[in-house]
């Protein structure tokens, strides 16, 4: 969730504090429309830009092809990327969420991940599977105190009109609640064998998508630094901090259609991140 946009910060995660409820831009748009017009120079940029990356692509793929190539072994190092197994890194047996991380930084970083997709998810608004994912998440110890703070941010009736949803934290007929939260990288700054600080620099979506929605989804950028410790077997949060930032520039695109929206948000799920 970073929820930072929407209101500050101050005892759960996300906050519970005053309302902020970010309103359309003027624009043709149901949600802003788009920015001011960019030069000409711009767009030609661009266009010049795909089309060197296309003929870059045609070149790797006719390499691939290539019967010239020697079977000697090359000594250099090179980088690694992560291929796509089919198989989850983690079990998820824990109220849907990646559990028994590995005891190591990597470890730590996944589970880092992770639990900002947990405490960014939708279902932090419903009672009962906000209490599943606390104990998921937070080490025993401070479980019991993060829920009560939780509970009394996320039942406050004034703070959820404010981000339009009525008490129970349900959306009005026709519209989608949207909170998402999309981890763009992580970043251990320290780390002992049972103990780890990780950064979690990520972006947000956040708001309701449908017809007549006056808090449209919008996009947020957070990093959150994690107190994570080595507990039953598996990492868990301790505690955390939460900024703004770093922002992208935003692009010259149209924003889109309510509808489109929200059948984005209900056809394309999450992933489980890992190193």
């Amino acid at each position: 969730m970073s929820l930072g946009d929407e209101y500050e910060n101050t005892s759960g995660y996300g906050g519970t504090g005053q309302t902020r409820t970010r309103m359309p831009e003027s624009g043709g748009g149901p949600h802003g429309g788009r920015r001011g017009g960019r030069t000409s120079s711009r767009s030609l940029v661009t266009v010049v830009g795909v089309v060197v990356l296309l003929i870059a692509a045609i070149a790797f793929a006719n390499r691939g092809g290539d019967d010239s190539s020697t079977d000697e072994a090359d000594d250099s190092p090179q980088a690694a990327a992560t291929a796509p197994s089919g198989k989850k890194p983690v079990p998820s047996a824990n109220a849907g969420i990646p559990s028994g991380f590995a005891h190591d930084r990597q470890g730590a970083e996944s589970a880092a991940a992770n639990y900002s997709v947990a405490l960014g998810s939708a279902e932090l608004f419903d009672a009962g599977l906000r209490r599943d994912i606390v104990t998921a998440v937070y080490a025993p110890d401070v479980a019991a105190a993060r829920q009560a703070d939780l509970d009394r941010a996320y039942s406050n009736e004034e703070f959820l009109t404010n981000i339009g949803l009525d008490k129970d934290g349900k959306a009005p007929a026709g519209q989608t609640f949207v909170s998402r939260v999309i981890p763009v990288g992580t970043k251990v700054t320290k780390s002992t064998q049972n103990d780890a600080t990780v950064e979690v620099w990520y972006t947000s979506l956040f708001g309701l998508s449908g017809e007549g929605s006056t808090n449209p989804v919008t996009e947020s950028w957070y990093t959150t630094t994690y107190q994570l410790s080595w507990v039953e077997d598996d990492w868990k949060i301790t505690d955390f901090q939460q900024k703004d930032g770093p922002v992208p520039v935003g692009r010259d695109q149209q924003a889109s259609t309510a509808d489109d929206m929200t059948k984005a948000v209900e056809e394309f799920g999450g992933f489980t991140y890992a190193r």
